[in-house]
């Protein structure tokens, strides 16, 4: 008979209980063997030792087997131990209590060693098995988790991509859309709102304005003052951008009309980075106050993602320098933001975009744009 690798403990508090059974399993070839006569640290023994097979008495002064098989049931490492109970006690409750906690087998003292080492055998013959089991799951998790965190990183890189398409059809606003991204991510952690989500609008806050991609060109690029038809459809960039970016389900209708109320999801889906996203385009241009556009949205009817973007946007507007212009500076960009609190911008959003200056002004410093406004100047006077 084929003998297999693997540690045995025995536990009895009768010493020549245990010195039997390891004589005959030492005949049947096995020679890895723990073992403990001190029942009242039994416990303890088992775990410190992680035995692949436990040869178990239930009756044991100090201790009792049952207790103890027990108590290795309810840890995770322990769960799946075999475990086959010695014992003289030949009482049907014991031997159905035992069965019940999950014991492998049951030997009646004194132990036939024509029946013990196969027993033994089969026991670490399942234990084998449960450890391939168990390590082929790891590693499948692993490799899901793998594959899960590459596709969420291209996920990531085909959205970024598209928010630069956008930008650079939109005379070269530069770094503007990671900017913006990273203050939203910014104020959404000073409003408290789950590290899930903070990641996911710092990136689908960089397609808020997508949907300039779908904008004629001559409107687009138009150089000068737009007309009011003109600046009609520059406006229909945010449902552009909704159309090209909106999730289609099923469950559209009572989605979006549940994001209109909530502050947040209440938890995360393969879904709801592009929600988010298909939200910001539509109602970053939202006011506060009811006045914005496309759908006149006030107050907390304008979904939490674009009040945090208009906030976001629009100081990065206002701070930044283009082609065509400076920066403003700082102290007038924040007082412009105050005069528009309650009317353009939701209080409590923009509370949280001061709260978060410090880091906002790293974020500025790391991502400025540089522009040779001479060359720009010639440029436009040829």
């Amino acid at each position: 008979m084929e003998v297999l690798d693997g540690k045995i403990m025995i536990v009895d508090h009768e010493p020549v209980n245990v010195l039997v059974a390891k004589k005959h399993l030492q005949a049947a070839g096995y020679s890895n063997f723990e073992t403990t006569v001190d029942t009242a640290n039994a416990l303890q023994s088992i775990i410190a030792a992680g035995p692949d097979v436990l040869l178990l008495d239930v009756n044991m002064p100090n201790a009792n087997g049952i207790d103890i098989l027990r108590d290795l049931r309810n840890r995770p490492g322990f769960r799946h131990l075999p475990v086959l109970i010695l014992t003289a006690n030949d009482d049907a409750s014991v031997k159905l209590s035992c069965l019940e906690l999950g014991a492998t087998d049951f030997l009646i003292k004194p132990v036939d060693p024509m029946e013990l080492a196969p027993r033994v055998r089969n026991a670490l013959q399942n234990k084998c098995y449960q450890d391939q089991l168990q390590h082929h799951t790891e590693d499948l998790e692993e490799t899901i988790q793998q594959r899960t965190a590459d596709l969420e990183r291209s996920r990531r890189e085909v959205i970024y991509c598209l928010a630069r398409a956008a930008e650079l059809r939109d005379n070269d606003t530069g770094n503007h859309v990671i900017r913006v991204g990273r203050f939203a991510g910014l104020i959404a952690s000073k409003l408290g709102l789950p590290d899930w989500y903070v990641e996911d609008i710092e990136l689908a806050a960089q397609l808020h304005d997508v949907g300039k991609i779908a904008v004629p060109d001559a409107i687009l690029l138009k150089p000068g003052r737009l007309l009011p038809s003109e600046f009609a459809v520059i406006q229909t960039h945010v449902k552009l951008g909704h159309q090209i970016i909106k999730p289609h389900t099923i469950n559209d209708g009572s989605s979006r009309r549940r994001s209109s109320k909530e502050e947040c999801p209440v938890q995360r889906d393969s879904g709801s980075l592009m929600r988010l996203a298909a939200s910001i385009t539509q109602t970053h241009h939202e006011k506060f106050d009811g006045s914005g556009y496309p759908l006149g949205l006030a107050g907390e009817d304008i979904p939490l993602e674009g009040r945090i973007t208009a906030v976001a946007d629009v100081y990065d507007a206002l701070a930044s320098e283009r082609p065509y212009k400076q920066a403003m500076p700082r102290e007038k960009c924040f007082s412009i933001l105050e005069e528009s609190r309650g009317t353009h911008f939701d209080p409590r959003v923009l509370d949280a975009f001061f709260a978060a200056v410090p880091e906002i002004l790293k974020v500025q410093a790391e991502y400025r744009d540089h522009y040779n406004h001479d060359a720009a100047s010639d440029a436009g006077s040829a």
